[in-house]
């Protein structure tokens, strides 16, 4: 054997000595103990990723869910809204022609009554003119109807003179 084997078996000695060492004192056990351990915390670790990863999913689900119904009662509100402004927009249109209507009468009876209120005018002012010309005929007719009677009363006076 030359020196490089014998050092190789002084190593391959120590290596096993030194593991026997290490079963002798339960090392092994420990280590094995240690990597249980390590494994079982992995494995809590990996089953608590999993509940949180279901948990977000559900509660993703449930979000989305949410939004649905959200979007859904968003849109129903709009919907009530144009309903509702298409309804006061009609009510308001109604009102507004219904005013319209009432200030048309309003005005149409105002010119109906200053229409009678000038005919009513006029003919009083065609009546004030007749009684004027009437008093100024019968003035007249009564003047010269106080002219005949004098040449009346003066011809039968006349006419009795001559006859006694």
């Amino acid at each position: 054997m030359n020196e490089m084997e014998l050092a190789e078996l002084w190593v391959a000695i120590a290596f096993f000595l030194f593991v026997g060492i290490l079963m002798y004192y339960g090392v092994h056990k420990s280590i094995a103990s240690a990597l249980d351990s390590r494994g079982a915390k992995i494995a809590a670790e990996l089953d608590e990723a999993r509940r949180l990863k279901e948990e977000a999913q559900k509660l993703v689900a449930e979000y989305k869910r949410k939004q649905r119904e959200a979007e859904t009662e968003a849109e129903s509100i709009v919907t009530a809204a144009r309903a509702e402004a298409e309804r006061l927009a009609a009510e308001t249109r109604t009102k507004l022609e219904d005013f319209v209507a009432r200030r048309t009468k309003m005005a149409e009876d105002k010119i109906a009554q200053a229409e009678t209120q000038a005919l009513a005018d006029v003919k009083a002012f065609a009546a004030d003119a007749a009684v004027k010309a009437a008093e100024g005929i019968l003035s007249r007719v009564a003047h010269e109807a106080g002219t005949a009677e004098r040449l009346i009363g003066n011809a039968i006076a006349d006419v009795k003179s001559k006859l006694n």
